[in-house]
This record gives C-alpha cells, structure tokens and sequence, in this order.
C-alpha cells in the first residue's frame, strides 16, 4: 500500500512540473516569435509603402511636365495622352490622367468612365495645394485601386489643374502574396484593402471590436487571450489560416492604414510540449532507475552469496584457460617463426633450383671464354717470340675482355645465388633486367628462342630488393621458355614502361595461360605430375616477392601467347626521406 501511495504522488508531482514547464516554454516561445514577427510585419508595410510611394512621386513628378501646360488643341491632347500612356506602361499603373481645376479630364492614359472628377477625394485635396490620396473599389470592375493626385501650378502660383494617377493594389499584393504568415491592411473604415490572403480582402471590424467579420457581416467563431503580454486569437477562417494565432498590429498614418499580422503559434506548442515532454521522460526514467535500483539491491543482496562462490569457482577455470591460452601463443608464435623461416628458404630453393637448370649452360658460357683465353695467351707468346708487341698487345686486351665476361657472368650468379637480407631500397630495374637476361641468355641461345630486350642508357629506379628482383624477371623468363617448348616460334619480348606504378611486360608466343585465376597458386602447374619440370612454385614465389615490394604481377593471354606484368612502384627521394 505504500508503495502504491509512492507512486501515485510521484506522478501528481511530474504531472505539475510538466505544466510549469509547457507554460514557461510556451511563454518564452512566444516572445521569440512575436520579436521575429514585429520583424516581418515591418518589412511587410515598409515594402507596400515604398511600392505606394513610386506612384505618389510619379504624380508629384509628372503634374508640371511641358506637355501638360497647354491642352487646347485636340493635337495638343493627343500628345499629352501619349506621355501619360508611356508613364503608365512604364510605371504599370492602371491610368494616368490630367485634370483641369474643375475636375474636367483633359488628357488620359486609358479612357474614363467619366469626364469629370471634382468630387474625387484625392482630386480635392490637390485642389488645396497638397498631395492627395485615396483608395477604394471601382464600380465597374470592382478592382482595388489606389490613387495619388498632384496640384499643378500655374506660373503665377496658381493651382491650374492637377494630375492623377491610379495603381492596382492587385499588382502590389503580386509581390508579396502567399507568404508564410498571413497579412492584412486595414484602413480607417475598418475594411481589410489589402492582404496576402484573399480569404481577407473586404473583411470588416466595427469600432471596439478585436476580431473581423465577413463582407456582409456574418460573425464567425473567433476568441481573443492575452498570453505573457501578447494578443492570441482563437478563429477558424479557412485553412489557409491559422487556429490558433498571434496577433500583432502596426499604425501606418502614411498611407492612412494598420498592417496587421497573423502568425501559427502551432510551432512554439509543439516546442513547449516537446520541452514538458522531454522533462517528463526525464522525471520518469529517473524514477524507473530508483525504482529498478532498490529491486536489484534487494535481489543482489540475496543473489551475493551464489555469486561468490560462482566467481570462486570462475576464477580457477580462467586461471586454467589464461595459462592453456599462454601456451597456445607461444606455440603459435613458434609456428610463425617456422613459417618465416620456410618461405625464406623456399625462395632459396626456388633461386638454386633455377641455377641447376641453368648450370650446364652457365658452365658452357665459362668454359668457352677459358678455351679462348688459353688460345688467345698462346697467340700471344708467339707474337712476343715473333717481336710483334702490337699483335701481343691486341691478344691481351682480348684476353682481358673475357676475363671480364667471366666476371660478370660470375657475379650474377653469386648475388642470384645468395639468400638476400637487406631491407628494401633503391634498386636499378635496368641493371636486374640486365643480370635477368644474362643468367637465362645460355638457355635461350641453345633452345633457338629469340629475346627481344633494349636495354635503356638511363637508370630506372624502383622499390625492392635487387636479388629478390632478378629470381622474378629469371622464373618468368625461364617459364615462357618452358611453355614455348615444341611452339614453332619462339620469341621473348620485355618491355619498361615508366609511369606510376612502373610496369615491365614479358610476353611469350607460347600456349597462353589455361587458367589465369589460378596461375598464381602454389604448386599449380600445367606440367606432367612427377616429372623434373617443377612443383608450380616459381610463380607463387614470384607473387609473393612483388608483394612485399608493394607492387602487384598479373597473367593474361595475348593473340599469339601470354603475357605477364610486374607494376613496381618508382623509387623517389621525398618519400625515401
């Protein structure tokens, strides 16, 4: 039972709260829109003034113009008529006209109803020297107008006529009728002339009375409140106007009006709401938490027994699990170093494995600078014999020729030789290209193929490792030499095209590759099974090592062949630093 009167005056006390909140929300809301509305209601009468005022300067302007002074002649009339008629085209009014002192139109824009103007009230004010105005709704097309007259002097000072111009409120109401919030004009008799709501035009107020009523003075439902000093109705007239509204006014003695606005109060509720709204749920949540806080204390403190002795117990089986966990790390790192050390010396055996096939011929290639050697030495002993130092001297400069040959070839095996170490940096891919084609230079001699391979004079600098570099150019150049096998043509091609990522082509007239998707698998291979060809390692090697050189190699066929490309990335000083 407590507990229950608990809660019921928990929900009593943020059901005031929340009120105390709407309200003080709805108030502020209120003043802020009634400063952004004040605002708008402003620009609203200063437009339609300036608007007016174009016609109230034009006819002040245009009352002592040369072609008004004499209108005697019909020639003189029809002259005047035209300068009224381009000002009226030119100003949109609906007409201009010339009035004598009497009231009498001498000259117009467009045709008049009636000849005579005396009794018009814009026209008597002109006839006391000021500037004269008045609006209304003409009888004939029962449009809203609004006229200005100016008095024209005579050269005496005396008033000798005076000119008139009539403006469509329509066309001022064009510029600004549809906007958000609804406003209206009324003027002295109480007549709502001009509105950015055509629900409005012609309403009526009678003296004392807050509201409006129809044109033919129908009452409609309509209430009035005073809230944090501002003016709110309560009217249903029409949906293009609000339910609920706030009211705000402006006395224009300039153009003998009020401009009056109506705004939705629709989104200041909906944001005091949101505010009691969002205190309620507050309130709610933190009684739910208090709620939900004293149950759990009592259920934890009947649960606190079971549970230590369930940590106990959970404790020993993590202390078990951290230390199998231990040793599965250890073994996994062990593994990985073993791993490492595999495909560290699987690139190894890759490199000697190329070497053996490539022994005979690389034996071939020394011996043959060696016979020449011994022949060359001997020729040149007999010329020394001889006293011919000239042809002794061609003899060892021959001799020093191959003895560098040998050099050379003996230095590409070494460095292809060696298991590689250092860590990547700049590497002359002309200079492995070279090393490339003459490790693979005796076989491709002795099996009749044909390799199509300009060195360039300037080096090509890129990322990677040198000897890492030329195993791949030696496997793709000894793989196209193994898919040519039994081919009728056998030709090699490789070509540098710089750029960024470089790009180095080898294309063969072999075959072509039976499955591109898989080419670079391990131990793929399209040879025998069980034959001394290879495991299908090379390219899986070949992969592997542009990989770490953050380049990329892809296979693809060609018309006549395959072809293989190594995207290498060009080697700068700004990101080496």
């Amino acid at each position: 039972m407590q507990r229950v009167w608990i809660i019921a005056g928990f929900l009593c006390a943020v059901g005031l709260l929340s009120a105390a909140v709407w309200t003080y929300g709805y108030r502020q809301a209120l003043s802020q829109l009634g400063e952004k509305a004040e605002a708008d209601l402003e620009l609203a009468a200063d437009r339609l003034s300036t608007q007016m005022q174009v016609y109230q300067e034009v006819a002040a302007l245009m009352a002592d113009h040369p072609a008004l002074q004499t209108l005697e002649t019909p020639v003189q009339q029809l002259a005047a008529r035209k300068v009224l008629l381009d000002v009226a085209d030119k100003t949109a009014a609906i007409n201009v006209m010339y009035l004598d002192a009497e009231g009498q139109v001498l000259a117009a824009a467009q045709p008049v109803p009636r000849r005579n103007m005396s009794d018009h009230p814009a026209f008597e004010r002109a006839m006391q020297g000021a500037l004269g105005s008045a609006h209304g709704v003409q009888d004939e097309s029962g449009d809203r107008i609004y006229s200005y007259a100016a008095p024209a002097f005579g050269d005496l000072g005396q008033i000798q006529g005076a000119l008139m111009v009539i403006a469509d409120v329509q066309d001022v109401e064009q510029t600004w009728r549809g906007s958000t919030d609804a406003v209206f004009f009324v003027d002295t008799d109480g007549v709502v002339f001009i509105s950015n709501r055509s629900d409005l035009l012609l309403w009526r107020r009678t003296d004392g009375q807050q509201g409006l009523t129809l044109p033919d003075g129908e009452t409609i439902e309509f209430a009035s409140a005073l809230v944090a000093g501002h003016e709110v109705w309560t009217l249903n007239w029409g949906r293009y106007l609000p339910r609920r509204a706030l009211h705000l006014t402006l006395d224009l003695p300039v153009i003998a009006m009020t401009a009056e606005m109506l705004v939705d109060v629709a989104p200041a509720r909906r944001l005091a709401g949101l505010q009691a709204a969002a205190v309620a749920a507050i309130c709610f949540a933190f009684g739910a938490l208090l709620f939900l806080a004293s149950e759990r204390r009592r259920t934890l403190a009947d649960a606190n027994t079971v549970l230590e002795s369930r940590v106990a117990q959970r404790t020993r089986a993590l202390t078990a699990a951290n230390t199998a966990l231990r040793r599965e790390v250890a073994e996994r790192q062990e593994a990985e170093a073993a791993l490492k050390q595999a495909q560290s010396d699987l690139v190894q055996a890759g490199k000697l494995s190329a070497l053996g096939k490539m022994s005979a011929g690389i034996s071939h290639e020394l011996n043959q600078p060696l016979m020449a050697i011994r022949q060359f030495a001997d020729n040149g002993s007999a010329f020394l014999e001889r006293g011919k130092d000239k042809n002794a001297g061609e003899n060892l400069g021959r001799i020093s020729d191959m003895a560098a040959r040998m050099a050379r070839i003996i230095k590409n095996l070494r460095a292809f030789a060696r298991n590689e170490s250092e860590p990547m940096g700049r590497v002359d891919l002309i200079q492995v290209l070279n090393a490339a084609t003459e490790l693979t230079e005796t076989r491709l001699r002795d099996e009749g193929i044909e390799l199509e391979w300009e060195s360039l004079k300037s080096a090509v600098f890129v990322w990677g490792g040198e000897v890492r570099l030329v195993q791949v150019f030696v496997n793709l150049i000894n793989n196209a030499a193994d898919a040519m096998a039994n081919r009728p043509q056998r030709n090699i091609s490789i070509t540098v095209a710089q750029g960024k990522p470089l790009r180095v082509s080898v294309r063969d007239t072999g075959p072509g590759i039976e499955d591109p998707d898989r080419v670079f698998e391990p131990f793929y291979t399209t040879k025998t099974v069980g034959t001394s060809e290879g495991m299908g390692l090379g390219l899986s090697i070949s992969y592997g090592l542009v990989q770490s050189f953050g380049g990329d190699i892809r296979g693809a066929n060609t018309d006549d062949g395959a072809e293989f490309t190594v995207e290498l990335e060009p080697y700068e000083e700004d990101e080496a630093a």
